[in-house]
Formats: structure tokens, sequence, C-alpha cells
């Protein structure tokens, strides 16, 4: 073992200590002193490692990783203590227990300046998880799971419970269930994170004072689950080929969903039954949110709002080659435009006589046959009939005769400028740090 002096702090003499795999990485972490840092040379160590001193825990060797290799149960590492750094690990082979929290990085007591940097992380249970911990970095890590267990078996890639101001940023998660998983934590942000091949690529439950920005997902049942949340400013994201949802919103308040991109929600052909569409946005018994400048683009349904989703706000969305652009299931009437600003429907007919770039003409994308539709989806056979086709007609003529629904008053004439490729830009930007 080669000690050398690193630094010197009042009362505390911090060190370095470079290790091989031959010595007792357990015994030097109990007899570390704070402050102390912890390299590891190349090669594996296996075992389930406790770090109790607030210490940094590398490898010797950036390009070389050390790996550390739990042997297929309980934790890689388990923290606990406050300020301590582990970077530049490769941690395989933890358990699977998921009742136990089995996780390649674990810290679930009280601590505060945790940083987590530049890992690679592989195994069945949890990546990192991380509890009732405060000001915590968690950058530059890969975390992937084990496709051939079932999504319900896989841990969550990157989990947070009961954490404050936290910075998750520039990370790639796939093939766990989901990919970041944020329970009763607040005043946190999601950044500039890539997450694909998942159930749901960020999972949201009971938090506020969150920022999700410039994330990526993509080939997810769910680009983004947010449950039982408020506060929330949820803005640049993108998510592309979702099966179920883009965006699912439920009881969500008071947040605001904002140039965000959402592409390709199509249910597959194998998984078709009657009545599960895909839906770019899913908003159900959620109310008092902005949703606004986002791009809906190819998805069965564009934005489905139901039970009690009222009180929002929707304008400057580009909604595109969606096949039904709104499923609206409500009683109450709706205006989907803010001082003077709506929607672009690319299904829009009017017209712009003032070149104004705003349509002279309503935009009211739901009628009576579609709520009947909902309600019967057997309908869908007889769509193209004589008799709905006059019923449509009707309800056009005779405006009294309409259900409440949404209305479009300002629908614009051109998509907004917020394209797909300034999206993509934004997400490159926010990775390009990434090793």
């Amino acid at each position: 073992m080669l000690v050398t002096l690193f630094g010197v702090q009042p009362f505390v003499m911090a060190t370095t200590l470079t290790i091989t795999p031959s010595d007792d990485l357990q015994q030097v972490l109990d007899t570390s002193a704070d402050g102390d840092v912890i390299k590891l040379s190349a090669g594996v160590y296996a075992g389930n490692f406790i770090v109790n001193k607030q210490v940094t825990l590398t490898s010797a060797d950036f390009k070389n990783k050390a790996i550390i290799d739990a042997g297929g149960q309980h934790s890689g590492l388990t923290l606990i203590n406050s300020n301590i750094t582990v970077s530049y690990l490769n941690i395989v082979n933890w358990g699977d227990d998921l009742t136990a929290q089995d996780a390649g990085i674990s810290s679930v007591k009280k601590a505060s300046h945790i940083t987590i940097n530049n890992n690679e992380l592989v195994g069945d249970g949890f990546g990192i998880w991380l509890q009732k911990a405060t000001h915590i970095k968690v950058r530059n890590n890969t975390v992937e799971g084990n496709p051939k267990l079932r999504s319900a078996d896989r841990g969550n890639g990157i989990q947070l419970s009961s954490i404050q101001h936290a910075l998750v940023k520039n990370n790639e998660v796939f093939n766990t269930r989901d990919g970041l998983y944020i329970i009763s934590s607040q005043h946190n942000t999601i950044d500039g994170n890539i997450m694909h091949d998942l159930r749901y690529g960020l999972h949201y439950m009971y938090s506020y004072s969150n920022k999700v920005i410039n994330n990526n997902a993509y080939n997810t049942r769910a680009g983004y689950a947010l449950m039982s949340s408020r506060d929330l400013v949820v803005t640049g994201n993108s998510t592309k080929n979702s099966e179920d949802y883009g965006f699912l919103m439920n009881f969500i308040t008071s947040s605001v969903i904002d140039n965000n991109h959402i592409e390709q929600v199509w249910t597959k052909p194998e998984n078709k039954v009657l009545g599960r569409d895909g839906k770019g946005l899913f908003v159900y018994n959620s109310a008092y949110n902005t949703i606004k400048n986002n791009t809906i683009d190819t998805a069965e349904i564009g934005i489905h709002l139901t039970a009690g989703s009222e009180n929002t706000k929707v304008y400057g969305n580009n909604f595109i080659n969606n096949p039904v652009q709104v499923k609206y299931v409500s009683n109450k009437k709706q205006e989907w435009s803010f001082e003077g600003r709506g929607n672009y429907w690319s299904n829009y007919l009017g017209w712009d006589m003032d070149g104004d770039d705003i349509g002279d003409a309503v935009f009211e994308p739901n009628d009576g046959i579609d709520k009947l539709t909902w309600q019967y989806p057997e309908m869908k056979m007889i769509m193209d009939s004589p008799v709905v086709l006059i019923l449509r007609w009707v309800q056009r003529e005779f405006p009294v005769l309409k259900p409440p629904g949404v209305k479009d008053s300002h629908p614009l004439m051109r998509a907004s400028q917020h394209t797909k490729n300034e999206h993509q830009l934004l997400v490159a930007d926010a990775t390009k740090d990434r090793p």
C-alpha cells in the first residue's frame, strides 16, 4: 500500500491511499480518515463494501477503471456518511432483491453532499438508490439493467427518495425498470439525461418544486410519467417511440409543461386491444397547469384530457400528424388559446385573410360523434357510414346541438419555430460534457 501526503486541514491530515486488489478494501475504508482519497488500481475488488468515512473513492486510472464486483448479492457500495464522492468506478453484479433495496450504490441514511460521477454500473437491482439526503450530485454515470428479467423484476436506474437539492445530470440509463424515479423529493434538477428501453423514462411521485430540463427518452412505454406532484417545470425535453404515453400527467397541479418534443407514440400491433391507443399527452385529474409551446407529432391521440382536468392553459403547441388530435372527456367548455394565441393543428382547414398567421375560423377538434365513439368504441366500424356523416353535418350547421368541448379561437397557421432540429441541439448541448 502506497501512502502519499494529500493536503493539510486544521486538525486533520488528509492522505491519498492507492491500493490494489490484493489489499483489503473494507479494512482501508474502515481505517481511513475523513478527507482521504482512496484510489483503486485496475482490477476486481470482490465484496459488498461500506463507506463509513467522509472520503473520495475512485480509480487510480480513469481510463482503466477498477471493478467493484458485489458477487450477485446485496449492494456494491453502501454509503453511511456525508461528504462522500464515488467516481470513475465500474460496479457490477449486485443483488436483485428489490425488497432489500439491493443497489450498485446505496445511501439510505440521512446524509448530505454526496457526489456520484462518471461511474459505470451494470446489474439486476437498483442502480443508484439515494434516500434522506440533501445537496446531492449524480453526474455522467451509465446505469444498465438486465433485459433478461421482466421489467417489474428490475430495479430503477436512479432512485431519489426524500431528497432535496439534488442535481442529476448527463446520465444514461437503460434496461432498468424506470430510468429515473423521484419520490417525496423537493428542489431538485433533472437535466440532460438520456433514458431508453425502459417502462418509464422519468417517473415522479409526491414531489414538488422540481425542474426537468433537456432530457431525452426513447423506446419506452411512457417517456415521462408525472404523478401526484406540483410546481414542476418541465421544459426542453424529448421523447420518441413511446408505446402508451409521451407525457403522462396524473394529479399534477401548478406546473409548466413547455417546449417539449413528443414524437411517435403508437401502441405496437401485437399489443393492440380496443381502447389502448398511444397518447402524446395524457392529462388525468390535473388542473391549474400551463401546457405551451410543445410539439406532439405522430401520436395516435395528440392530447387526451379527462377526469376533471380543468383550468389549464393550452397554447402555442404544435399538433402534427395525429389521427385524433384531441380526446376531451368532460362536460365543460375549454378555450385553448391565450392572449390571442392558440395552437397549430395540422388538420386545420381554415383561412387567414388578414395575414397575421392566426386563423380566422375557430378550430373545434371534436364533435358529438367523437364523444359517442369514445363511449362506444364499437362505433368506429361505421364512422364512414351516411348516417354518421349526416349527424356531423347537422352539428356543424346547428351549433346549439354541439356538446361542450375544446375550442381554439385563435388557431395558428404555422407551426411554432421550436422545431425538432432545434430541440435536438438543446439535448446535444446538455450532454456535450458526457465522458
